[in-house]
């Protein structure tokens, strides 16, 4: 298999905005791109808002659960994206590092959660432009 870029997406439990952009990037770009999340203080579970805002555009992750952050998730990535929430990634030589600012949908209903969803989905296509262009 030819050598894809891999990306990490993190935020603190790995229950939504990190969950959500994980689960866009495989839906839109499959197998181009290697997908991972992780978060520093793992919920038990993904938020159940999340599950239903991503349902809504038919993207299922019922199946998903939250990832402890590791330095080999970091280190086995191309690009470590952070959601806005202060986690810090180790630090790799070569690695692309980002922060996306993003409201967090802990504790949030649908409503709510539908606006990040879409704001995530807008930077997820912004990233497979730059990625197909850096290949």
């Amino acid at each position: 298999m030819a050598d894809i870029p891999s990306v990490l997406f993190v935020c603190v439990h790995n229950a939504g905005r990190s969950q959500m952009a994980a689960a866009w990037l495989a839906h839109l770009a499959g197998e181009q791109v290697e997908v991972r999340s992780a978060g520093s203080a793992p919920a038990e579970s993904v938020n159940p808002a999340v599950v239903e805002a991503m349902a809504e555009v038919g993207i299922d992750i019922t199946d998903q659960k939250p990832k402890i952050l590791t330095s080999e998730a970091v280190e086995a990535s191309d690009v470590c994206i952070t959601m806005g929430c202060g986690d810090v990634c180790p630090v790799f030589p070569g690695k692309r590092y980002l922060d996306w600012e993003l409201p967090d949908p802990a504790g949030q209903g649908v409503d709510a959660v539908r606006p990040i969803r879409d704001e995530i989905k807008k930077r997820v296509e912004k990233l497979i432009a730059e990625l197909s262009t850096q290949g």
